[in-house]
């Protein structure tokens, strides 16, 4: 029996109804994309790249030392959303709540909780010490001694100067303080992280994140960053990671904002799809356990 058209339509309407629920669930479970809009981890992964995450291996097991992970920023990077294209803004319209309006970031995991960190200068070029020592999964990324490395109180300023961000006078007040002690390039650091003023419009409202994530957990900086003999040591809190680009002079990383917590983690970049003459896998697929 010849179906109508208005049977047809149905069948059509359910159909699509089917195809977006099933992509929907496997966008949310499975499978999602990411446009890379730096150049923080070239030349692994290069600024247009768009990437393919699956996130299934990180509901299994922890993300490893060496491993890149994306992962959602736990702030709002307000000049990366303005980056965004319209499909990765529809696309976004699914992510947990708590992560609304933020951002993904891709970097290499390079300490877990509990893991002490530095940077020292090895022949040359400065690697990461991991608990005494450089993982073997990190022996051929060079690394500079930016950020928190180099200013040990970047974190504390970051967090007071978000603080005072909407009251101009006081901000610029406070600007021009830090640099009178400690130099006009850690002023200039702060505020090209935390902007909020031309020529910088938008920047990262970091109290927003040490006071959803740091502060409920008792997370002090002075507990976890400290100096001894004019080496900068990190320890990691629990339920946090601490982030790296390869391309360290051009990475805005955990040295300059810090910890991620574990939650924030997505998954695992494995595919390259575009440009098509790139095509191909980011990192080794995860080894199964026998």
């Amino acid at each position: 029996m010849k179906k109508s058209p208005k049977e047809i339509a149905k069948e059509v309407v359910i159909t699509l109804l089917y195809a977006i629920v099933a992509a929907t669930i496997i966008r949310l479970f499975v499978f999602e994309t990411m446009l890379v809009p730096t150049g923080s981890m070239i030349p692994t992964i290069n600024i247009g790249d768009r990437l393919f995450i699956e996130k299934i291996t990180y509901q299994a097991r922890e993300p490893e030392i060496g491993e890149i992970v994306v992962f959602w920023t736990p702030f709002r990077d307000e000049r990366a959303e303005q980056m965004l294209r319209a499909f990765d803004k529809f696309m976004d319209l699914f992510a947990p709540s708590k992560f609304k309006g933020h951002v993904k970031y891709v970097k290499r995991l390079v300490a877990k909780e509990g893991d002490i960190i530095t940077l020292k200068n090895v022949d040359g070029n400065w690697k990461l010490f991991v608990n005494g020592k450089v993982p073997e999964n990190l022996k051929n990324v060079n690394y500079q001694p930016d950020g928190i490395f180099k200013y040990p109180n970047l974190w504390k300023y970051l967090d007071q100067a978000s603080r005072l961000r909407d009251n101009k006078t006081e901000y610029r007040n406070f600007l021009y303080n830090i640099a009178l002690k400690n130099g006009a390039e850690l002023a200039n650091t702060i505020f090209s992280i935390i902007g909020g003023m031309y020529p910088v419009p938008y920047g990262i409202p970091y109290h927003e994140y040490v006071d959803e994530y740091l502060k409920p957990k008792n997370v002090d900086f002075d507990d976890y960053v400290w100096t001894e003999n004019g080496q900068v040591y990190i320890k990691i809190p629990e339920g946090f990671y601490f982030f790296m680009g390869d391309n360290s002079k051009e990475s805005l990383d955990s040295r300059y904002f810090g910890f991620v917590p574990k939650e924030a983690v997505i998954g695992r970049p494995i595919l390259r799809i575009w440009p098509f003459q790139s095509f191909g896998p980011v990192q080794p697929l995860p080894k199964l356990n026998n």
